[in-house]
């Protein structure tokens, strides 16, 4: 048996397959006590813990204490002469001409900097050895301060650890039980602001993810369950328990790819190669490219404004969820977003004190959503909640009627969630009309349709339990662990030799990490690829590497795969000389692949799926339009049906507009083709 339990932070998604069946639970999260959210989910599924094989788990813990600002007390050690690298940062300004533009606050005081004499250069010779006495007073110091974690970074660490552990090691000694974070430890490349950026994340966020993920082992083990726990990394795949207390910044984004993993896995298994997918929970929107079956990467990722120089799943998070609020700017204009009625108090219509009319207010009052049937019936909605909210809130202000204001909620969030695609697919080199939409979370499907024919995409796909589905994502994981080393060199000087010994040493490492989490050599799997640029640029292109030594003849390769690679993604190609700029690998230790259950044939009349009709709000027309309501529960692959329809699953509901058709795959996945 395997379960996976992603806490939102809106809700706790709990799924469970077992032999073949899957078993969908929905319960509130539990935001001040987060443990107490997954073991209600547990005792919701009814799971015998002892049963369990695998439990795989997604948390915003560590996201949440960063956007709050409420991580630990860190400090940081560097290179003497180089306090400020963290403080000045870069002067790169992403909206150049924002004048309202402040920088992103600090995770660390300079205060709270310090500095021990010691020096490295650019190929990890010392320049100025390791001031033992030096790096002690900085211990005392530290203790003095009270600090709660310890970030160190040296410069150019990334060649020659060997300064870093020397500190390391001063740290046990003098202040035992304050966590430490070497940034060679994350990660073996330059860029000294990036590289502290991301050691100080990592070392903000660890006494509480330590705390959190110590406590639920623990109270799991005292029920009975004795399996393998995992967690979903930003990255992609997932990481034991063990390694996420170690590097819990791999954690940030853990949520979200469960979602992308799953949508990958699908993308395979139904064969549809190019897949947009879309996951609109309660707070946010987020949003992921499957390229050819594969998931994308982004080594230049911002979370908050501060960089985290590793491997993440290229995601777009937006605030256009089904707690996202609409209200009124300063020009008059109705907004959607970025904040959120979280799980308390939740939308008005959630009847728990909620004033602000939200996304899911909207859908409520447009006619999308049965207030009998949210959640299975679990929460009842109260439309005069909703309207009220509506009203006060927002229509009286505007001169509108509730009808218009609600569409008008929804028809901006969509026109958010279009944008948002839009910056991970046109601006990055892929059409839409080349993909599928996949759309999932409780939301998905009720935008899904909209938003495709928008940005011109031909096929909606809604796959079977959409709320859900972060969390089945998560059941497709291999253990995942990733290395990269720093090489910069024109590749037509590259020295094979060199860079197949800096290979050797990432499968060494790759190896030594993937048998210290229990796997087998026949279990292992390591996948090369390298950035490449054109010399004087500063961003790169990531391209797969063969598994053998390089010879001259794949660097000449190389070299054509990047100027192809560069033309498709950017519009052009250069004519100066390519070089490589870090060599990186993938350690996969694989786990047996579960299959999804099928859904049997569909038998008998279609009309006896049909759970009556609703009336819904139509904005170009004015008025409301009748849709037919059908129970996806009872529908059978190879059922068909033509918009306008709505189909309900206790979980999500699905819109098929007037001209859209519907038909019901193998797997149960919604297959809707535009009009």
């Amino acid at each position: 048996m395997r379960i996976a339990v992603d806490v939102g932070g809106t809700f706790t998604d709990v799924i469970v397959l077992d032999e073949h069946r899957l078993r969908l639970e929905k319960v509130e999260t539990t935001p001040h006590t987060p443990t107490d959210g997954v073991l209600r989910g547990f005792a919701k599924a009814q799971a015998a813990l002892e049963a369990i094989d695998y439990f795989v788990h997604g948390t915003t813990l560590g996201l949440n204490a960063l956007l709050t600002r409420s991580g630990a007390r860190v400090a940081i050690v560097t290179t003497q002469g180089f306090r400020d690298i963290y403080e000045l940062g870069r002067t790169a300004r992403d909206v150049m001409y924002d004048l309202t533009y402040h920088k992103p606050a600090s995770l660390v005081p300079r205060s709270l900097v310090f500095e021990v004499r010691e020096r490295l250069d650019f190929q990890g010779n010392i320049l100025t050895p390791f001031d033992d006495e030096a790096a002690a007073a900085v211990a005392q110091r530290l203790r003095a301060q009270a600090v709660e974690a310890v970030a160190v970074c040296f410069l150019h660490s990334y060649a020659n650890p060997a300064h870093e552990s020397a500190m390391a090691e001063v740290l046990a000694q003098h202040c035992p039980g304050i966590p430490v974070t070497l940034s060679h430890q994350l990660s073996r490349e330059y860029r000294e602001y990036e590289r502290t950026s991301t050691t100080v994340i990592d070392a903000a966020i660890k006494p509480l993810v330590r705390g959190y993920l110590e406590q639920l082992d623990q109270s799991l083990q005292d029920q009975g369950f004795g399996g393998h726990f995992l967690l979903t990394r930003s990255g992609g795949g997932a990481m034991t328990v063990s390694a996420a207390q170690e590097q819990p910044v791999h954690l940030v984004l853990s949520g979200p790819a469960g979602g992308v993993i799953g949508a990958s896995a699908l993308s395979e298994l139904i064969g549809q190669p190019n897949l947009i997918s879309l996951d609109m929970g309660g707070t946010s929107l987020d949003a992921s490219l499957i390229v050819n079956g594969q998931t994308r990467l982004n080594t230049e990722a911002q979370f908050e404004g501060l960089p985290i120089s590793l491997p993440i799943l290229d995601i777009k998070t937006i605030g256009a969820g089904g707690g996202s609020i609409g209200w009124i700017d300063e020009g008059g204009h109705l907004q959607v977003g970025p904040h959120s009625a979280g799980a308390l108090p939740g939308p008005a219509c959630y009847g728990k004190g909620g004033r602000a009319p939200t996304f899911t207010d909207a859908a409520l009052l447009v006619g999308y959503l049965d207030p009998n049937n949210f959640l299975g019936g679990a929460i009842p909605l109260d439309a005069d909640q909703a309207q009220q909210a509506v009203q006060s809130e927002l229509a009286d202000r505007l001169g509108m009627s509730v009808s218009q204001v609600a569409a008008g909620i929804v028809r901006i969030s969509e026109a958010k969630i279009s944008g948002a695609i839009r910056e991970i697919s046109i601006e990055q080199g892929f059409h839409p009309k080349d993909f599928a939409l996949l759309a999932f979370g409780g939301g998905g499907g009720l935008v899904a349709t909209s938003v495709a024919r928008e940005l011109g995409i031909p096929v909606a796909l809604i796959p079977p339990g959409p709320a859900n589905f972060s969390a089945l994502g998560m059941l497709m994981v291999d253990v995942v662990h990733d290395f990269s080393q720093t090489y910069v060199t024109e590749l037509a000087e590259v020295d094979v030799a060199s860079v197949s010994r800096l290979y050797a040493d990432l499968v060494r490492r790759g190896h030594t990490a993937l048998q210290a989490d229990g796997f087998e050599s026949q279990e292992r799997r390591v996948v090369r690829s390298a950035e490449l640029r054109y010399q004087g640029q500063e961003h790169t292109v990531n391209l797969p590497l063969p598994e053998h030594d390089l010879s001259p003849a794949d660097l000449s390769a190389l070299a054509d795969a990047f100027n192809r690679t560069h033309a498709e993604q950017y519009g052009h190609r250069m004519d100066d000389p390519v070089e490589l700029v870090t060599l990186r690998l993938r350690a996969v230790g694989l786990l047996p692949r579960p299959s999804l259950p099928t859904v049997a044939a569909h038998t008998g009349p279609l009309e006896a799926t049909r759970k009556g009709r609703r009336t819904v709000y139509q904005p170009s027309l004015g008025r409301p339009l009748d849709y037919a309501v059908y129970d996806r529960l009872r529908l059978g692959a190879g059922a068909e049906l033509a918009g306008p329809a709505i189909i309900e699953e206790p979980t999500s509901t699905t819109l098929v507009h007037p001209g859209d058709s519907l038909r019901v795959e193998e797997y149960g996945e919604l297959r809707i083709t535009l009009g």
